[in-house]
Parts: C-alpha cells; sequence; structure tokens
C-alpha cells in the first residue's frame, strides 16, 4: 500500500465524486494528493476527511493564470509533481443535449472547463513533472463519445484527441498521458439525474449485467499511474460494462 509512497499527485475536480475517490485511493497508498476544485470549501472537507497527505485547493481549471500558479505553487512546496489526473468537468442531464439545443454560450463554457482545462493544466504541470520517473497523467473521457451526439460528447471526444497528442508531446520527457472513458457509473449524481428508461437503455447494452460504480475508475486509474503500465501510453481505457457502442 505504500506504492505512491513520496509521489505528488494533482486532482482536478478533486472534491467529490471520481475526484474524491481518486484522491482517497493515491494518498492510501502513500502519496500527496492535491484537491483542486472550483469548490474550494467542499474541497477542505474532503482533504480533511482524507488526512494528513491532503490538501485542498480552490480553482477554477479554465482560469489559465490561475492553474500556471497553481502548478507551480505545488511543484514550489513539495518538489514537484509526479501525478495528474484532469478530472474536473461539466457534466450533467443537462449539458447532454446537442449543441444547436444547448446554445453557444454554455458549449462554449463546457469546452473552457472540459477541453481547455485539461490542456491548460497539463501544459503548466508538465515542465515539474519532467524527468520524474513514473510521471502519468490521467485525463477523463467518457463514453459519450463513443459516437459522440451531444456537445458533452463532443468535449469528451477531444479530450481523447487531446490525450494522444500530449502522449506523443510529452513522451520525450518521460511522461505518459492516457484517458479513461467510463461508461454508466452510478454515482448519487447519476441517479438523480438521469431518468430511469435511460439508465435501462443503456444497462441493456452492458455485457456485464452489473451497475458500474466509483471504485471501477479508481482502479483503472490506479493502474494507469502504476508501473505495471509502464508500456502504456496515448490509450483511452473504456470502462463500461462491455457497452457495444463503437466510434
Amino acid at each position: 500500500m505504500n506504492e505512491h509512497s513520496g509521489k505528488v499527485a494533482v486532482i482536478t475536480g478533486g472534491a467529490r465524486g471520481f475526484g474524491r475517490g481518486f484522491a482517497e485511493a493515491l494518498a492510501a497508498r502513500g502519496a500527496r494528493v492535491v484537491l483542486a476544485d472550483l469548490d474550494g470549501e467542499e474541497a477542505a472537507r474532503a482533504a480533511a476527511a482524507i488526512g494528513d497527505l491532503a490538501e485542498a485547493l480552490a480553482l477554477d481549471v479554465a482560469d489559465e493564470p490561475a492553474v500556471a500558479a497553481a502548478m507551480a505553487d505545488v511543484a514550489r512546496r513539495h518538489g514537484g509533481i509526479d501525478i495528474l489526473i484532469n478530472n474536473a468537468g461539466i457534466h450533467s442531464a443537462a449539458a447532454a443535449q446537442p449543441i444547436g439545443v444547448l446554445g453557444l454560450e454554455r458549449s462554449r463554457q463546457m469546452f473552457e472547463v472540459n477541453v481547455w482545462g485539461v490542456i491548460q493544466c497539463t501544459l503548466a504541470a508538465a515542465p515539474f513533472m519532467a524527468g520524474r520517473e513514473g510521471a502519468a497523467i490521467v485525463n477523463i473521457s467518457s463514453m459519450a463519445s463513443y459516437p459522440c451526439t451531444t456537445a458533452y460528447g463532443v468535449t469528451k471526444l477531444a479530450v481523447r484527441g487531446v490525450t494522444t497528442a500530449f502522449a506523443h508531446e510529452l513522451g520525450p520527457q518521460g511522461i505518459r498521458v492516457n484517458a479513461i472513458a467510463p461508461g454508466l457509473i452510478m454515482t448519487d449524481t447519476i441517479r438523480a439525474e438521469l431518468p430511469e428508461a435511460v439508465v435501462a437503455a443503456v444497462s441493456a447494452q452492458q455485457i456485464v449485467k452489473r451497475e458500474g460504480a466509483t471504485s471501477d475508475i479508481v482502479e483503472a486509474m490506479l493502474y494507469l499511474v502504476s508501473p505495471g503500465s509502464g508500456f502504456v501510453t496515448g490509450e483511452c481505457l473504456r470502462v463500461s460494462g462491455g457497452v457495444t457502442l463503437q466510434a
């Protein structure tokens, strides 16, 4: 359980959901975890619950100067960054609309967070990850990008593209870059927002006939930041119970 002892991990959207699960798992394995979230108060509560290896950081990933300053400060205080998990994103039933329905303003906001946020955090963290043994970045995409029929799905398709681009760009610096595409994961938000008919339709496409859980995505993350995935980069790991949708 000390696999990541001495490592420094920055997790965006770390206050709740997948992000908090990532932080808990990495801290349990010895990593110093920084929970960066737009909701600084909730991030602070989550960090306090995790313990001494966790700290909170109020951060809007769409704010380029703030992102640059935050990554530099984390690296200065802890000697560098080893793991970056680009988890922050706008995702809700309301966002799962065609671009023409969602409208330009709301679509632009989602791109700023879901796509530019990933790019800005990666560019800001990369100089402090270069050359560090086991340096790894994990981006959170979605099965909504297979195929993408909504504004949200398009942003997550872009995340897959950004992942392959940065795998090429950062590989010479010793940084691996991969993504996870979660399927239907029954978080509290999904249970509250998604109509039962939609849940039933997606579940019917699964080969694995059980509910997806946050722990399934956490385990995928742990693999992608582990030495066991040292020969893996530029990939998007679909964690969907075998949903048969194809690109």
